[in-house]
């Protein structure tokens, strides 16, 4: 066969044509002596799951740092020097013991511990925090009248601000005296200084733990706090099923396409005076604040971005100009204009690092794709017309930036991943506060993770690509390696005894020109006298990326178990999808879905006539996004794809969240046709055959049960048969209780029987 694994340019299968095909004759002299694969390998003992090193922080001077290891040690790991490791021992009662996250103050004198976690939506928990004293060796819980959101240090490490029952609280640790912030906080109506169930799925960055909804000033002299008024926002309400003789009933606020948003307004509250500043001004109803940020002189800056997401401004605090409004009682706050970006389809919010102020309170970075690709921009904050500059590009090149470090204002430099040197790759790069040429810290191919020590000597860098388990070394700014963390060699050995094949990267043009990146795995050696059959693994929605050169430690097993049964499987990566610039990624605007479904489709075709393909023997699967992909290829292309198989699939996009659906589709009013070409549910009547499966978690709160539900009933009206998996108690990632294994024993089965 022919393939390149020299590279992660994507230009490696131009022409399938060319695969050399070995008969039955060679197969047999191969002696196949590879250990099978079986499910339980893939998802009950996670056997070719790689590992990336234990969870650890690093301390202040940059050259340390610190992972917990068991029974309330740390251990204190030297950059430079593996002798001068040390460890501590915390003297912690047998509750707190078993702690699963831990937290140093800025000045490293205390520890905050989390215990008896729950998770409550993607990112969100409630837990019990302790914080334990290095000074005096004791452990205090943070709150005893129950469970905990956001727990967070001040700067200066004497106080915590955390969250109960939706109301805001302040803890000082010296004289342990708790000042409740807030009062008006109820379920389902009002939270504060956490964000709503929209905000956490949809403004979380993707290089963060979650949206944050409460700031300490740099200073620790004041508070910053998003109120979500969701008392408007109708509920979505769940059934549990837990052997009682009537189902336990729960509901929350979700709002859909064209409903109520919460009221959002941010909030300052003063330490010094203990008393609210204020309200800021410039929040209109149907607004949106995701994000806050303060400079490093403590002047607040909210990010305001309206419902439509084609205007995002940069809002400056004026805390010394306060409006009293006798009207509503309230203080007003004034605001400043510091910047404005627009887009004709929508200003990209992903990363947490979009905005950055520099400590020497003149300048800040910001992230804009105003030249048609992602990049980093200068700013100076001493001009009174921002609104008005262009700012200084700091990054230029027609690739993406997919990460943002921070910046080393000592030296004048600032870190970042970028889609390099082709969209398939990420490297790490180091760039010039002052515009100078950026400097590439990792050369190879692949994609390059990384995590800076708070001095910028030294990082983490984690390293694979399609065909290699991450290898995690700690590097000097240069990357030479100094420490070796996990180089992953009981994958690598597990790998070869079962015989996993390699992933290959391949392109093929559409009609109008525009070429497309995929990737696929097939049996190590072809029959010339068969022909293969093809399963689509896609996700497909705006800005993801499946085909990347990157190890999949997860589902790739899976894939690899299917290829020990004789089946192809290829991933494709469609227009919307990310790191190929706005241009490519915003075309389907407005008709999510269609161009999307179109290049499946097409790719389907492209992969059906290579000489080791069955045509008639394609089938395609996807969860969430994946799912409706999955569901419209198999309606919209029932004469390429012979089944499909749909995870909490999205059926009609007017169901999903607000936030995500109006962001590509605008509303119902504004464009119905839109919705009602790319929702499956019209074309329920184009199956053929009993080759669709789909499966749904019941009380999933993300793509609701709803979704799956609606989509049975139109097959129903259809007269087509089908098959259906739904999992009680289950969320989006249907798991827990054997419900892994359960479901992926279903879609293998499928796959054996229909494909």
């Amino acid at each position: 066969m022919s393939k390149n694994t020299t590279s992660g340019k994507g230009l490696f299968l131009g022409v399938l044509l060319c695969i050399s095909l070995l008969p039955a004759e060679a197969q047999a002299q191969a002696g196949q002596t590879s250990k099978s694969i079986t499910l339980d390998d893939c998802f009950t003992f996670f056997k070719f799951y790689p590992q990336v090193g234990a969870d650890f922080q690093y301390r202040q001077d940059g050259a340390h740092y610190v992972e917990a290891i068991h029974n309330g040690i740390l251990q204190i790991r030297d950059v430079r020097d593996e002798k001068k490791d040390s460890s501590i021992t915390l003297k912690l009662s047998d509750k707190v013991m078993g702690f699963d996250q831990f937290d140093f103050s800025e000045d490293e004198t205390k520890l905050l511990l989390r215990t008896e976690t729950e998770a409550v939506y993607r990112h969100s928990v409630l837990a019990n925090y302790f914080v334990y004293d290095f000074k005096t060796t004791s452990t205090e819980p943070v709150f005893e009248k129950g469970k905990q959101q956001f727990v967070a240090f001040s700067p200066d490490g004497s106080k915590l601000a955390f969250v109960f029952e939706n109301n805001l609280y302040i803890k000082d640790l010296g004289s342990k005296k708790i000042t409740q912030i807030t009062r008006d906080g109820a379920a389902n109506k009002i939270i504060n200084g956490i964000p709503d169930w929209v905000y956490e799925e949809e403004f979380s960055p993707v290089d963060g733990h979650g949206m944050v909804a409460t700031r300490w000033s740099p200073d620790g002299t004041m508070l910053a706090f998003i109120r979500f008024d969701e008392t408007a926002v109708p509920e979505m309400p769940l059934s549990w099923y837990e052997g009682e003789a009537y189902p336990r009933l729960s509901s929350f606020k979700y709002p859909k396409v064209g409903e109520a948003n919460s009221v959002v307004s941010v909030h300052l509250y003063d330490l010094k005076t203990q008393s609210m500043l204020g309200k800021l001004m410039g929040l209109e109803p149907d607004d949106y604040c995701p994000r806050l940020h303060w400079t490093a002189d403590n002047q607040l800056v909210m990010t305001r971005l309206n419902r439509r997401q084609d205007t995002l401004d940069l809002l400056l605090a004026l805390p010394d100009r306060t409006i009293y409004d006798q009207a509503d009682q309230t203080n007003w706050i004034p605001t400043r204009l510091l910047l404005e970006e627009t887009d004709p389809a929508y200003v990209e919010i992903e990363s947490e690092n979009k905005l950055v102020f520099l400590k020497d309170n003149s300048r800040f970075l910001w992230m804009s794709e105003r030249s048609g690709w992602q990049h980093i921009y200068r700013y100076s904050l001493s001009s009174n017309s921002l609104a008005e500059q262009a700012g200084v590009e700091l990054t230029k090149g027609k690739f993406d930036i997919t990460a943002f470090y921070g910046v080393d204002e000592k030296r004048g430099k600032f870190y970042y991943q970028a889609a390099t040197p082709s969209p398939l790759d990420r490297q790490i790069w180091e760039g010039d506060l002052n515009g100078g040429d950026a400097r590439l810290l990792t050369p190879t191919s692949g994609t390059h993770e990384a995590a800076f020590s708070p001095t910028f000597e030294y990082f983490t860098h984690i390293w694979s690509d399609a065909n290699t388990p991450p290898v995690v070394h700690i590097c000097d700014r240069n990357d030479d390696t100094l420490r070796v963390i996990n180089k992953n060699e009981r994958v690598k050995r597990l790998r070869n005894e079962y015989g996993f094949v390699e992933k290959e990267f391949f392109q093929f043009p559409l009609s109008d020109g525009t070429v497309l990146n995929g990737w696929m795995l097939r049996p190590a050696v072809l029959d010339t006298l068969k022909k293969y059959p093809i399963l689509f693994d896609n996700y497909g929605g705006p800005n993801s990326q499946t085909v990347q050169n990157q190890y999949d430690g997860y589902m790739g097993s899976w894939h690899q178990m299917l290829v020990q049964k004789g089946y192809v499987v290829v991933s494709v990566d469609n227009r919307g999808t990310g790191a190929r610039g706005s241009d490519f990624r915003k075309c389907t605007q407005l008709q999510l879905g269609k161009l999307e479904t179109e290049d499946q489709i097409t790719a389907a075709r492209y992969l059906g006539s290579q000489p080791w393909a069955d045509p008639n023997r394609i089938g395609i699967w996807g969860w969430s996004f994946g799912g409706y992909l999955s569901t419209s290829c198999i309606l919209k292309g029932a004469d390429v794809f012979r089944m499909a198989m749909a995870v909490a699939p999205v059926t009609n996009w007017k169901w999903y969240d607000s936030a995500y659906t109006e962001r590509y589709m605008h509303t119902t009013a504004d464009n119905a046709k839109g919705y009602e070409d790319n929702s499956p549910l019209n074309f329920a009547n184009r199956l053929r055959g009993d080759n669709y499966l789909i499966c749904h978690g019941v009380t999933d709160d993300n793509v609701h049960w709803q979704q799956t539900v609606e989509m049975i009933d139109a097959l129903i009206k259809a007269n087509k048969q089908f098959e259906t998996y739904y999992y009680p108690n289950r969320n989006h990632g249907i798991y827990g209780e054997n419900a892994t294994k359960h479901l992926f024993t279903k879609l293998t089965d499928f796959v054996m029987k229909k494909l």
